[in-house]
């Protein structure tokens, strides 16, 4: 391809079509830095011998439901959601060690796919479809750029300079994990990094609130007074949430102070926080695949989130990364 064709010329790619009416509208928008969706391959299969989470059974007896409030877990259930948590964090890893230019989201996503097999997990995401959405196809999130969350693993190859969120879900022994990291692609531009760093630290922060006895509210206070003081926004159309043998559920973990967030931290409750950063504005713009949530101003947009445990006198981080 070249940036020297005028509208009327034969197109870069072979077509015989004028460039005008071939592939001048997506190479513009590309020349302003812009995500473009690619090409998704087909569902990767999951082994009948692993077992499915809920949401793809028919028998859903034994689990709570979101009507029910946030699960309160026994000892029992806080070390299966250590198992998974820790499992998760692995994979993760995994898949982080394998960012860098040229790499498809979408071969990303077969490292994952495969990692959660080897573990004799679920990817939770592979098949998730709430309120009556198009099934997610994939079995990892990956969110490159100005893409806030849900992006959906494709033939893109990531370039020098992107930053990209791999956001990982495993459903092990009937308990969801959930863990999720923005990653540097090469060498970014000062303004990424900084994006990354406060976004970690709004977790950090959130992370500091939990206790038994402590207003979830909280949480959202103080991720977003740190993203004010360093001139970023808070993305609210997400939100953190309950997460155990659902994989989403109560408390709504909002990364503001919602002042309809009456929830009270509670020893044995398990979910995420999981703040997204935005560099421009906070509001959103959804794809028309249902999924893809990127910011209104194509600014880019950072996300890191962590399951964390509640104990009886502090909190445990599940999900932490290998050591």
């Amino acid at each position: 391809m070249t940036n020297k064709l005028h509208s009327n010329d034969v197109c870069w790619c072979g077509s015989g079509r004028k460039y005008k009416r071939c592939h001048k509208k997506p190479d513009d928008i590309r020349a302003v830095g812009r995500v473009l969706p690619g090409r998704v391959s087909p569902v990767r299969p999951v082994p009948d011998s692993i077992p499915r989470p809920p949401y793809l059974q028919d028998d859903r007896q034994g689990v709570p439901s979101s009507r029910d409030g946030y699960e309160i877990h026994d000892a029992a259930g806080r070390d299966r959601m250590r198992v998974v948590g820790r499992a998760a964090a692995e994979v993760l890893a995994e898949a982080a060690a394998h960012v860098a230019p040229g790499v498809t989201t979408d071969e990303i996503d077969a490292i994952v796919h495969q990692a959660c097999i080897a573990r004799r997990g679920y990817p939770s995401p592979l098949g998730y479809a709430p309120s009556g959405a198009t099934p997610y196809p994939k079995s990892v999130c990956t969110s490159v750029n100005e893409v806030i969350c849900h992006g959906i693993p494709d033939d893109r190859p990531l370039e020098d300079g992107d930053i990209v969120n791999l956001d990982v879900t495993l459903f092990l022994e009937g308990y969801h994990g959930d863990t999720n990291a923005t990653f540097a692609v090469g060498s970014v531009d000062a303004a990424s990094t900084a994006l990354m760093r406060v976004t970690r630290e709004c977790l950090d922060l959130g992370i500091d609130q939990v206790r038994p006895g402590a207003p979830v509210r909280a949480i959202g206070q103080a991720i977003q007074d740190h993203a004010h003081q360093q001139g970023m926004s808070v993305v609210r159309a997400f939100v953190g949430h309950g997460v155990g043998r659902q994989f989403h559920a109560a408390p709504t973990v909002f990364h503001y102070p919602e002042p309809r967030s009456t929830d009270v931290m509670e020893p044995g409750m398990t979910f995420t926080i999981e703040p997204m950063i935005a560099l421009g504005t906070g509001q959103h713009l959804l794809w028309p695949d249902g999924w893809t949530a990127v910011t209104a101003d194509q600014k880019r947009t950072a996300q890191y989130e962590h399951t964390l445990l509640v104990t009886d006198d502090g909190v445990e981080v599940l999900t932490a990364a290998p050591a």
